[in-house]
């Protein structure tokens, strides 16, 4: 896409000396997930309640569905059915060949949410496996869903608690080498000690039965290490910034990558993507790729090996190469 509005959206970016940065899709509506389809075809949530078929260059998105409220997440089960986390649920669409949906499933309805909700969803040994955030800032959960990574079979049966004490588990990936899941983590916001931000966001690898200690317990970005009662409590793999919203995940190149969303009304955290270096199984290191966005939220990797990030607030698709 080489039009000038898309040139300085492009430039807009700062990345490494030899990366280099193109406005793959834009017109989007605030998009909160991307997936591509096993015939190359991306398609996006966004978070007005739709799902979108993404077309190259400056054509508007497709629309394949609506009335979903807030999606977050989407993963293809073959090459026609679409699973999309919203909030309270979990839909499955049946879609064509021509992006156009010939049924519709709730796999899974009544699900809790509050100050969070449903998150990414990924598929992984026959479940589907997806994020479930806190109804609440720090609070005891009476309802074991919440705070959680859950998973149900593809036919929304068999739902179960696969881990605990993740306020908000925003993205799902799975690293190639071991196959583990690892799983981005929104932390609480009432921590902050002597002008220091905390609590770290982080990314833990994904043990079933794992409790990972909220809210009693959190990973602190001064000293590293967690705080509070932690007694039990398994360790992150990676601390990210403070108040950054880390989110959507990828593996490029042999790197995990996360998109730091930031906040709302504050430029002072996150708005950029970040490179983890995982240097051991609770071990990692931790740099800056790419500022200039305004709310990057998600990552995938595309036929050519691209990065690609949507930026939420811009409703722009951004293709990095190096």
């Amino acid at each position: 896409m080489r039009t000038l509005a898309a040139l300085a959206l492009a430039g807009a970016l700062h990345l490494p000396h030899g990366y280099h940065a193109q406005v793959y899709a834009s017109g989007l509506t605030h998009p909160t997930a991307i997936a591509f389809r096993p015939n190359g075809a991306l398609y996006a949530t966004e978070d007005v309640g739709r799902v979108v078929a993404v077309a190259r260059g400056t054509r508007r998105p497709h629309l394949v569905a609506s009335g979903l409220p807030v999606p977050l997440g989407l993963t293809w089960l073959g090459r026609n059915r679409l699973v999309v986390s919203a909030q309270g649920r979990l839909v499955r669409l049946d879609v064509s060949r021509s992006a156009t949906v010939r049924g519709t499933r709730t796999l899974v309805s009544g699900l809790p949410f509050g100050l969070h909700q449903q998150d990414n969803v990924l598929y992984h040994r026959g479940r589907l496996v997806f994020g479930s955030g806190s109804t609440c800032n720090a609070c005891r959960e009476r309802d074991r869903r919440s705070a959680a990574i859950l998973s149900v079979r593809p036919d929304g049966s068999g739902l179960r608690v696969v881990a605990r004490g993740l306020r908000n588990p925003y993205g799902l990936v799975r690293e190639p080498r071991t196959g583990r899941i690892l799983v981005s983590v929104n932390g609480r916001d009432d921590v902050d000690r002597r002008g220091d931000p905390e609590p770290a966001e982080m990314v833990v690898a994904l043990r079933p039965g794992a409790d990972y200690g909220w809210p009693a317990c959190w990973p602190s970005a001064r000293l590293l290490e967690l705080v509070g009662v932690c007694r039990g409590i398994t360790r992150p793999v990676a601390y990210l910034e403070p108040h950054s919203s880390a989110d959507g995940m990828t593996f490029w190149r042999g790197t995990l990558y996360v998109a730091e969303w930031g906040q709302y009304d504050s430029h002072a955290f996150g708005r950029r993507v970040v490179r983890v270096r995982l240097i051991g199984p609770q071990r990692s290191r931790v740099s800056v790729f790419a500022t200039g966005f305004d709310h990057p939220l998600a990552l995938a990797v595309d036929r050519t090996n691209a990065l690609l990030v949507a930026d939420w607030g811009r409703g722009v698709i951004y293709r990095i190469t190096r």
